[in-house]
């Protein structure tokens, strides 16, 4: 059974699922090279059923996020072939060029609306491998007239326990502030929380509570009128306008930038957890996964650990909206079939891959000198054991805001500079925003406090006071890293990297930082990190097996 799951929006995405595992998944933002881009993703579509090796017609479910998306997107509708009496008459007007690919489904295949949290809740319950009773939450700024929502999970179903509108936004007040600091909305926010923990609380307590959501007991005891929201479009993506960002804006003239984002950090995640902690209680359970943007916050996502009320957390690994097409295929297939027994995944390469004939037709078209190496992952360990920048191109592209290995700039983690010098000389960035490791799974244990497995990036833990001095620039302010764990069976080629560079240095661990440039998504192509290659600090450039350099001697 292949179900397709589209979402059109903000991080407008595609995911391909056959017989209940994710096959393919891909933001159009990647091949449009437009950063969060929210409008229809057609060539996402094509690339899903491409990679596939099926057409249209061999899908059998079609499942739209948001309850409205058929109404209000009838180009993206007849893009998909369906009979114009279908469409809302009133949008009739907008109908697609005749170049725009159409396609042709089946008269058996299903087409399904699955509500925003909905996706969100099913992309993290249906990825877990939970399979007893378990709590879900999902939180965001807004979908669906929801921003919040509490779940059961329990026997491959999902019962909603309860749900909060727009009034109980903490998506929304984060944002606020995030705006306030001068931050888009929707991209910013991992920038209030890497700026946090510079600032200091004292003498701050209270002052977000005219603006912020209060909960008790689970529950939303005070909301908040936030207007409704303004936005601009810019270029294929959304930027939304908060009014409550003057009235911070106001605050952070007052008592300053990183104090304003350390109380904000500190006030998202006591509402946090005065909702969690007590509905793992009601529930009695010790089994928790979320999904929503809210848990793109690695800090709310380590408090919640530290909890000590879990034994199991799973947090989905692309929580935001570029999630929402995986979770609305997941919900769809397990809806519809009486699948038993719930499949945990180990990995989210699920993007495009290329092989090395392909590159190499790729170098040779524009002329660029390249070595082949037999033993990549040895050279460049040599190479970042030197001192140098590489750019790691291999395989399939991750999902999600995270470099994992595939799409990856690195440099040694000894140094403490080297985090100053990848923010100024390749990433064009705030130089306070911190970066995160990479290490082998044999290696965690030395690195890291009340670990969990971690492959994802999306969860901090506080570094060990006895190793912290050995990766100086990947360990925050705080005192915390946000690893990823590798797998020897699940990424053997960058394991192998981790793991030479380790044999070299005595330190088998990487700064990784994913492969783009502030403002620009994440490279996907050969071609895209050629460009970005030529347009940053970097030294090297690992394609597949080929070898690039700067001075064309490699």
């Amino acid at each position: 059974m292949y179900v397709l799951g589209i979402h059109v929006g903000h991080d407008s995405n595609v995911a391909l699922v056959k017989d209940g595992i994710v096959v393919a998944d891909i933001a159009e933002e990647r091949l449009r090279g437009v950063k969060h881009f929210s409008e229809t993703p057609s060539l996402g579509l094509e690339w899903c059923l491409r990679e596939a090796g099926i057409s249209m017609e061999d899908v059998d479910i079609i499942a739209v996020v948001s309850l409205d998306t058929l109404n209000s997107q009838p180009y993206f509708v007849k893009t998909l072939g369906l009979d114009k009496e279908r469409l809302n008459p009133k949008h009739a007007y907008i109908e697609p060029p005749t170049y725009i690919k159409s396609y042709q489904i089946s008269k058996g295949t299903e087409l399904v609306h699955v509500d925003h949290h909905l996706a969100h809740a099913a992309s993290a319950y249906f990825t877990s491998g939970y399979n007893d009773k378990c709590l879900i939450i999902t939180a965001d700024g807004i979908g669906d007239s929801v921003s919040l929502a509490v779940w059961r999970g329990e026997d491959g179903g999902i019962e909603p326990l309860m749900k909060v509108g727009a009034e109980g936004s903490l998506g929304w007040f984060y944002g606020a502030v995030t705006e306030a600091l001068g931050w888009w909305v929707g991209d910013g926010e991992g920038k209030t929380m890497g700026l946090a923990p510079y600032g200091n609380t004292k003498g701050m307590e209270g002052i977000f509570d005219s603006i912020i959501p209060h909960y008790e007991n689970g529950r939303l005891i005070k909301g908040h009128n936030f207007g409704d929201p303004c936005y601009w479009q810019s270029g294929g993506s959304f930027h939304w306008h908060l009014r409550d960002s003057e009235y911070v804006k106001g605050l952070v003239d007052k008592y300053g930038r990183e104090n304003i984002a350390a109380e904000a950090q500190w006030a998202l995640e006591e509402e946090m957890l005065k909702i969690i902690l007590p509905w793992l209680e009601r529930e009695g359970v010790n089994k928790f996964c979320c999904s929503g943007g809210v848990f793109l916050n690695i800090k709310l996502n380590q408090r919640v650990w530290e909890s000590k009320r879990l034994d199991h957390q799973h947090i989905f690994p692309n929580a935001g909206d570029g999630g929402l097409g995986v979770g609305a295929a997941l919900y769809a297939y397990y809806h519809t079939t009486s699948e038993e027994g719930i499949k945990p995944i180990s990995h989210i390469y699920w993007g495009p891959a290329y092989l090395n004939h392909e590159i190499e037709e790729i170098l040779k078209a524009r002329n660029i000198p390249h070595r082949f190496c037999d033993d990549i992952s040895l050279k460049c360990a040599q190479l970042l054991a030197a001192g140098k920048i590489l750019g790691w191109f291999q395989g399939r592209m991750e999902s999600g805001p995270r470099a994992l290995g595939n799409r990856s700039i690195l440099i040694d983690p000894r140094k403490a500079e080297n985090k100053d010098i990848i923010n100024k000389r390749v990433k064009f960035r705030e130089p306070f925003r911190p970066f995160c490791p990479s290490l082998p799974l044999e290696a965690a244990d030395k690195y890291l406090e009340n670990w969990r497995m971690e492959r994802y990036m999306i969860t901090s833990f506080n570094g060990k006071e006895e190793t912290r001095g050995e990766i100086p620039a990947v360990v925050h302010v705080d005192k915390t890293l946000r690893p990823q764990i590798v797998e020897r069976s699940e990424n053997e080629k960058f394991w192998s990297l981790l793991t030479e560079f380790g044999e070299l240095t005595g330190t088998p661990v990487l700064l990784n930082t994913s492969f783009n440039i502030k403002g620009e998504p994440i490279v996907c192509s050969p071609r895209d990190a050629i460009r970005c290659f030529y347009d940053t600090g970097m030294d090297y450039l690992a394609l597949g097996d080929f070898l690039i350099s700067k001075d064309g001697r490699c």
